[in-house]
């Protein structure tokens, strides 16, 4: 017999009225053994989420493959504690997730302006980060999760109790998680860190007269994340990317043939502006106009939430938080408050005044960003949270601080991205906490319980995050074309923060970007989605995008609407193991090849050309399709 949650679950009473799913024993689901489940699946999706989050500038939510995973962990070693530990679990999860989709924003724009970044500074900022955004989403959770219980929906929080309370199914969705797991493993192993035996890049460059370059990046992490998110997405990807291959970069190409000799490249005084290559144009044009529509995307995405912002603090003043809630927000919110001035002294190298003032900025922005994302995670969940929007807004309002008070120095840049690197991951723990929490209030489980789960996993994904982005620093530091990971939102945060400092932005380049986001905007087109793909190189939108068309060919295959509802979800989760085995084991190469425990000359022969990349791509398609057309849709009784 499978169990549902009532109807109750998605409104129609009172938050307080509301009865949940278990209403009678024990609200506690925790103990040693869940605590150290929950601890390994952070560090496994903090580890991954970071990884393909450079890679791809996407990150995928953790809950649900956090609860499938949780769920036969659970059940394998604390079956005792059933619904409400899995709960826990899943809550984990959420929290590495939720600190690397944050943390990757902006901590390796340190790098990107040519400093560096210690263990204890990356893990202060981000420890006061996740603990102030805890403490203030805790504050409000009664108006949020209660009082406005059936107004604002939580979908994914839905969706995760949902599968919390189905979770004897969790045995395909583990199976699936598996198979992806073992394909990405494979593909990864042979084109990869490890053996580094095949070429995996589809590569098509024209440099005569109509410049332009096509290329597909056969990653099968990628594919999972096209599967994951959709055609709609990845095809408004790879519009933005079509752009500025197919349409921008020819453009300028054309335009500098007519250059006069001896006129150079603006940030590049030994390239001829007439003798200019594809990756030229890429690096020293494009993307500039690419970071201006970044720009005027999240600017426009902040001025949008001006009335929600206002509707958010209003509400939460008028609202009462719960007794024994209150007691462990205010303890948890004084200690990040604590460790926030305590990161903001470190890293500010020894100017009080810059320690106060910027911290009082940081501490002020995040209290007003973390009520609108936990506000916004009820409506449209956490993986559609405008953290772009809310961080560049941010940024912009700290950077015209430190110009007015004449810090402009380098060293300074430095400080001021670590000072946002505090208030992203405020904004992005604070949409995973609010998601995690109405899963608890949904299920039955105990607030303060979850609270306490909630921050260790989370400080754990700290350390996880700031030790995988210093082990990546030199690879992610790499300027020039073909470089390893795209970084496109901490791109632009450095772009921006140390042009406005200095006073070099392009900003002729900017303001065509910016002005381009402002048409998308009126033809009602998501900006920041395009300007992703007019910034991602095109070897990674192509890929996504297939991954979107084996979902649309799964769906269009299928005979019943049921059947595609279960080929689709076999897909969700075979695709959530291509993304974390692309992750993991693309990682444990980099660390071996790092430490010299294996050493590469990289492949030759029919094994670099296209052909094989080709091959490569044909065997991960059939490989993804084949399982997932072999679905059995079970009979419910």
């Amino acid at each position: 017999m499978h169990k549902k949650l009532s109807k109750d679950a998605y409104g129609g009473v009172a938050g307080k009225d509301y009865v949940p799913y278990i209403s009678s024993g024990s609200k506690f689901g925790g103990n040693v053994s869940v605590l150290i489940i929950g601890i390994i699946l952070s560090v496994l999706f903090a580890a991954s989420t970071a990884y393909s989050g450079m890679k791809s500038g996407l990150t995928v939510a953790a809950g649900i493959p956090g609860s499938i995973i949780g769920s036969a962990f659970i059940a394998a070693f604390a079956k005792q504690k059933g619904i409400l530990g899995k709960n826990l679990v899943q809550g984990m999860s959420s929290g590495g997730e939720s600190v690397a989709s944050g943390m990757i924003f902006v901590l390796p724009a340190v790098l990107l302006i040519g400093s560096k970044v210690s263990f204890l500074e990356g893990f202060l900022v981000g420890v006061g980060g996740v603990l102030f955004g805890l403490g203030i989403a805790s504050l409000v959770y009664n108006y949020l999760l209660v009082e406005e219980h059936g107004k604002l929906m939580y979908p994914e929080s839905m969706a995760i109790s949902e599968t919390l309370v189905a979770s004897e199914g969790a045995g395909d969705s583990l199976k699936y998680m598996g198979i992806g797991f073992g394909i990405s493993g494979i593909i990864t192993v042979i084109t990869g860190s490890f053996l580094n035996i095949a070429n995996n890049v589809i590569s098509y460059i024209n440099e005569s007269f109509y410049k332009w370059k096509f290329e597909v990046e056969v990653n099968p992490l990628l594919l999972g994340i096209g599967f994951i998110v959709g055609l709609e997405v990845s095809l408004t990807m790879f519009a933005g990317s079509l752009l500025a291959n197919f349409g921008i970069l020819p453009l300028i190409g054309y335009f500098s043939s007519f250059a006069k000799d001896g006129i150079t490249v603006w940030n590049n005084p030994s390239v001829a502006i007439n003798a200019m290559k594809v990756k030229h144009i890429a690096g020293s044009y494009v993307k500039y106009i690419g970071a201006g529509m970044m720009l005027s995307g999240g600017l426009i995405g902040a001025i949008k939430l001006i009335p929600t912002i206002v509707s958010s603090i209003k509400e939460t003043l008028n609202a009462k938080a719960t007794g024994a809630g209150k007691s462990s927000a205010n303890i948890i919110l004084i200690s990040g408050v604590v460790i926030g001035f305590i990161a903001g002294f470190v890293i500010s190298g020894g100017n009080i005044l810059m320690a106060i003032t910027a911290s009082i900025l940081s501490l002020f922005l995040s209290l007003l960003f973390v009520i609108v994302s936990g506000r916004l995670t009820g409506t449209i969940g956490t993986s559609n949270l405008p953290v772009s929007g809310m961080t560049i807004a941010s940024l912009v309002l700290v950077t015209l601080l430190f110009v007015v008070m004449g810090w402009k120095s380098p060293e300074n840049n430095r400080s001021l991205l670590l000072f946002g690197t505090f208030i992203v991951i405020a904004i992005s723990i604070a949409g995973g906490y609010s998601q995690s929490q109405k899963v608890t209030f949904v299920i039955g489980g105990d607030k303060s319980e979850m609270d306490k789960y909630f921050a260790i996993a989370s400080i754990v994904g700290v350390a996880v995050v700031v030790g995988v982005i210093l082990l990546l620093s030199n690879q992610l530091s790499m300027t020039g074309d073909n470089v390893p990971f795209a970084l496109p939102q901490a791109n632009l945060m450095s772009t921006l923060t140390a042009g406005i400092m200095s006073g070099q932005l392009p900003w002729a380049m900017i303001i065509v970007g910016a002005v381009m986001g402002v048409v998308l905007y009126f033809l009602d087109l998501p900006i920041m989605t395009v300007a992703i793909g007019f910034y991602l190189p095109i070897a990674t939108t192509s890929i996504i995008l297939i991954g979107a068309l084996v979902r649309l060919f799964i769906e269009k295959t299928s005979k019943s609407e049921q059947e595609k509802e279960v080929k689709v979800s076999n897909g969700i989760s075979l695709s959530s193991g291509l993304v974390a085995g692309g992750s993991i084991i693309g990682l444990v190469g980099i660390i071996l090849q790092v430490t010299g425990v294996i050493t590469g000359s990289g492949p030759s022969g029919f094994a670099a050309s296209n052909g094989m990349a080709f091959v490569i791509l044909v065997v991960l398609v059939i490989a993804t399709i084949i399982p997932l057309l072999n679905s059995k849709v079970k009979n419910v009784e």
